[in-house]
Formats: structure tokens, sequence, C-alpha cells
């Protein structure tokens, strides 16, 4: 299980402490240095790398053929990247790797509660789902605009709303390299489609 230490001083601080320990738990990599790739609806089985600098090597030479998927929250190596030469060590360091991966899923985690909201539907599961695929109702979920820009402060309530002048004191105090806004060269529609047996 992932230290709390750890969550609260790296993942997103809008999303709390548990939901982001089950959402570490649900993407199951047994450590930092992780790598996925799939083809297709078939997972390629890839050296287990042993130190960050082959992990950055194996990613490298997937990412554009394949999808990549790393780290601990199993993060999309090629989301905003247009050469895989800019792969770097932040995918494999841990405290980075929880950060993007966080901030990314609690966009896809507003994105799905906004759009069931006061539904049974299980959000959380949904919310998984759809990251790991990079679909959620037809449409690729990392390019849908956030319904909550990145804001600093204390975690986001299960079911809390934001005012419309946080909303824009966010927006101005944002970051420019959000990697939400990054655009994604890796086509996760097929990790959504039957497996062939």
């Amino acid at each position: 299980m992932i230290d709390v230490d750890l969550i609260q001083q790296c993942a997103d601080p809008r999303i709390e402490v548990a939901v982001v320990r089950q959402f570490v738990a649900e993407m199951n990599a047994p450590d930092h240095l992780t790598i996925r790739v799939f083809q297709g609806d078939k997972m390629v089985l890839v050296p287990a790398p042993k130190s960050a600098e082959q992990a950055v090597e194996t990613t490298r030479q997937w990412v554009g053929k394949a999808s990549v998927r790393v780290g601990l929250t199993q993060y999309p190596a090629g989301l905003g990247v247009s050469d895989p030469s800019e792969i770097g060590m932040e995918l494999f360091d841990t405290c980075d790797n929880l950060r993007l991966g966080t901030e990314l899923f609690g966009k896809v985690l507003r994105i799905v509660s906004e759009r069931h909201e006061g539904s049974e539907a299980p959000g959380f599961e949904m919310a998984v789902k759809a990251y790991f695929t990079g679909w959620f109702e037809g449409e690729q979920v990392f390019y849908l605009k956030d319904p909550e820009p990145a804001r600093t402060g204390e975690a986001m309530p299960a079911q809390g709303a934001v005012s419309r002048a946080d909303a824009d004191a966010a927006r101005e105090t944002a970051a420019p390299a959000d990697p939400n806004l990054a655009e994604i060269r890796i086509d996760l529609s097929v990790l959504s489609r039957p497996a062939n047996n």
C-alpha cells in the first residue's frame, strides 16, 4: 500500500487520500518502474527494467508504436509527446508519476462525476476504465475540458463544488505546462475492445 505521506506530498491535493490509494491499487503496478505495452488488444511483454534509465529507453522504443503505460499510476507515456526523445526520467520518479497520474485521473474523475451527477452509476469504476482506455462516452477523455481547473489548496470533497471566483482564480494561477492540456499520440481505444479468444 502506498504511504500517506507520499500521497500528501506528491498527489493532486484536490483528490482525497483514500481515493488516491484506491486508484493506485486499481492500477496494480508493482513498482515505479512498471511498464505495460499494448498493441491492439494484446499486451506485449517487455523486459522489466532494473533502473530508471532502462525504463526510459524501453518506453522510448515503444511510444508511437503502441500504447505505453508507466509507473505506479500507469500514466500514458505518449500523452503530450511529439517525439519519443522527449520522454524523461520524471515518468519513473515515484513522486512525479504520482503527481502526473493523479492530476490526470482527477480530471477524468471530475468529468465522469459531472456527467453522471445524481445517478447511481459507480463513478470511480467508470473513471478508472476511462483513464485506462482514454475513452469515455465515445470521446477521448484526455482532450475534454476539465470541469474544475487546477487550483491549490485542500483535498476535494467527494461531492464538492467550486465557486466561480475560485475557478477564475485557479485559471490565473495554473501552471502553463499542465499535462491535462497536452495532446495525445497513442490510440487507446483498442483497450476497450473485447479480447479475441
